[in-house]
C-alpha cells in the first residue's frame, strides 16, 4: 500500500507565476519511488502565515502521511521555512536533516548552509528540502531507503521494539 503525500513549493516567485516549479516536480517524481500518492500540491510565498495555513488545510482535508516542502530553508530574510515549520512540530528527527544535508556536503561544502529540517506533526512526517532540483534529489535520495519503515511506524504499522520485547 502506497502513502498520501503533499508537496509544497515555498517561492514568492513561483506563487505570482514568475518561475516555473522544477523543485515541486522533481519532489512529486522521487516520491513515486517510496511511492506515494500526491494528494496535494501548492506553491506559496515565502511568509510563515502562508506555509502554515496550507499545511493546516492539508491535514485537515486529506491527512496526508507525508508532506515535502522545498524552498525557503537557506540563510536569505526571506527563507522562512524552518521558522514557519517548528512552532507545528510535535517533535523533530534530526537524524533525517543530518543525513540530507551530509549527502548534500559530499557534492557542495554550501550544503552546511542548509537549514533543512525533519519532524513530525501528529501522525505526518515533514520534510523541508533546498528550493533547488538537485538539492531536492541529493536530499531525498539520502533518505528515500529510511521513509517507507518511518512512514509505516508513524501509522503504527511497525513496532521499533525487538521481537523478543514485543507483547505476545
Amino acid at each position: 500500500m502506497g502513502f498520501r503525500a503533499c508537496v509544497l513549493t515555498v517561492s514568492t516567485k513561483g506563487a505570482r507565476g514568475e518561475r516555473a516549479d522544477e523543485s515541486g516536480e522533481k519532489v512529486s517524481e522521487e516520491l513515486a519511488r517510496v511511492p506515494c500518492e500526491i494528494v496535494g500540491r501548492a506553491v506559496v510565498s515565502d511568509e510563515v502565515e502562508d506555509i502554515q495555513r496550507q499545511i493546516r488545510d492539508w491535514r485537515q482535508a486529506t491527512d496526508p502521511d507525508l508532506i515535502v516542502l522545498t524552498g525557503g530553508t537557506g540563510l536569505g530574510p526571506r527563507d522562512v521555512t524552518p521558522q514557519a515549520l517548528e512552532p507545528m512540530l510535535d517533535y523533530p528527527v534530526p537524524g533525517i536533516a543530518e543525513a540530507m544535508r551530509a549527502a548534500g556536503l559530499r557534492k557542495t561544502p554550501h550544503a552546511m548552509l542548509s537549514r533543512s529540517l525533519a519532524g513530525v506533526i501528529g501522525r505526518t512526517l515533514v520534510l523541508a528540502l533546498p528550493g533547488s532540483p538537485r538539492g531536492v534529489a541529493d536530499s531525498l535520495e539520502a533518505v528515500m531507503e529510511a521513509l517507507p519503515h518511518g512512514l509505516r511506524t508513524l501509522r503504527g504499522e511497525v513496532s521499533d521494539a525487538p521481537a523478543a520485547h514485543r507483547p505476545r
